[in-house]
């Protein structure tokens, strides 16, 4: 059976096919959570929530673009919906840091350790630094997701970058005194 069929068949909740997609998608959809959640535990609240989000609104995939863009779509919005009610996204200043370049030397800093320093940043930061660092959205598409001013955005994630420059640069040094 087809992907195709897979989605019409979800739309009239068929759980058979709604299993089928689960399955195809879940790993990839995981990661998103884990990418915009704190913790492993809200990534598996956040990815439950935008499964039972994915399922109600399945009928709504016009099948124009990519099945999977869409999925990643519904579920990022789902894990950002809970973020703009805790209204932990806004800042009280607009100003806008000078852009900030981050240097990472490929042999000193793990990919695990540079998804840890994301992690720890505050959620209004990691969410906007995700978003246009690892997502590719522009912060014209970022305000609207997050219903936040576009400078908001753009000073979220000057601060996210200097936070990981400063982080990063303490443990290449207390690298290089051991």
């Amino acid at each position: 059976m087809g992907l195709d069929e897979l989605i019409k068949q979800c739309a009239n909740n068929d759980h058979k096919a709604q299993k089928e997609i689960y399955q195809l998608f879940a790993g990839k959809l995981f990661s998103i959570c884990l990418k915009y959640s704190k913790n492993k535990q809200e990534a598996q609240d956040n990815f439950q929530d935008g499964f039972i989000v994915i399922f109600d609104k399945i009928g709504q995939f016009n099948f124009k673009g990519s099945f999977e863009g869409w999925l990643k779509r519904v579920m990022i919005n789902t894990v950002l919906l809970k973020y703009r009610k805790k209204n932990v996204l806004n800042i009280v200043t607009e100003d806008i840091p000078d852009e900030v370049i981050v240097e990472v030397d490929d042999d000193e800093i793990s990919l695990d350790f540079l998804l840890n320093l994301i992690n720890e940043l505050p959620d209004r930061y990691r969410l906007v630094f995700n978003l246009y660092a690892l997502d590719g959205y522009a912060h014209k598409e970022i305000s609207e997701m997050l219903q936040i001013a576009e400078g908001t955005s753009k000073s979220n994630l000057a601060r996210a970058r200097a936070i990981l420059k400063l982080k990063i640069e303490t443990h290449q040094k207390a690298q290089q005194s051991i």
